[in-house]
């Protein structure tokens, strides 16, 4: 990790110019903050304000509730833009993170500069799936994070990838299994129960972006292009050999797709 400096609690990261034009990411689960580092440490470069929480009940920061509603997970990150004195953000998220940020966007539309939406998907649960997370939250309260990290790891990576790097694959699986189990559960409770976005993503009025990966099992590619065409003026961009983690799979790339999205993007 580069020496970029960083401002905050022990529970945020926020790199770069205080008077960039800021950009605040929301990681996925079961994952933390530093999900998102190489994109900070490149946003912070070219002069952006890079503001990487932990959501609430992961990394640093305590679960507090059994369910975290998804409208807590993006009041939060309106509460942070409060304190740091900021009106609005370039919003973005991964997997359930792309999620809070649709939620942000619902709630919050006029503090939304641009969407980064990736790795993610739209429509709330069905009941069927309703029950599958509900299930995963019992087996973590009762067997903890390992078992469960461990078969997410196949999904979240190509194979190609984690045979070519196998210590991006260790860091995958460690911060997975490091996820604080009552947080995860809480987190799964609350995505299970989450709002419908597409009304108001249908409105949107901002530049945005989703990006997927071609071997993602979680969040397929016609996942992205409902996104795409749901969206106003959305641009879509496809990483070829990544899976769920596109932007530590491929950050080069994942970065070359975000620029045209910030350069949008006045101070």
């Amino acid at each position: 990790m580069s020496d970029a400096p960083s401002r905050g609690e022990p529970a945020l990261d926020d790199l770069g110019p205080e008077d960039g034009p800021p950009v605040l990411l929301f990681h996925g689960h079961p994952f933390d903050r530093s999900m998102w580092r190489p994109q900070a440490e490149r946003l912070a470069a070219a002069g952006h304000r890079a503001l990487v929480p932990d959501l609430r009940g992961y990394g640093a920061a305590p679960a507090t509730d059994p369910t975290t509603p998804f409208d807590a997970f993006a009041r939060d990150g309106a509460a942070l833009l409060d304190r740091l004195g900021l009106d609005a953000a370039v919003v973005g998220g991964l997997s359930m993170g792309g999620q809070i940020a649709m939620e942000f966007h619902r709630l919050f539309p006029d503090r939304v500069r641009g969407l980064l939406l990736a790795a993610t998907s739209a429509p709330p649960e069905t009941p069927e799936g309703r029950d599958r997370r509900d299930a995963a939250a019992d087996r973590v309260l009762d067997e903890g994070m390992d078992a469960y990290a461990r078969e997410l790891l196949p999904g979240m990576l190509a194979p190609a990838t984690a045979e070519r790097d196998p210590d991006l694959a260790r860091y995958v699986l460690e911060m997975m299994r490091a996820a604080p189990p009552r947080g995860a559960v809480a987190g799964l409770r609350g995505r299970a129960r989450r709002a419908d976005p597409r009304p108001s993503l249908a409105r949107a009025a901002v530049p945005t972006l989703v990006v997927v990966g071609t071997e993602d099992p979680f969040t397929p590619v016609e996942e992205a292009h409902t996104i795409r065409d749901l969206v106003p003026g959305a641009r879509l961009e496809v990483l070829p050999g990544t899976a769920h983690l596109p932007n530590l799979e491929d950050p080069e790339g994942f970065g070359r797709a975000l620029d045209p999205l910030l350069e949008t993007i006045t101070p």
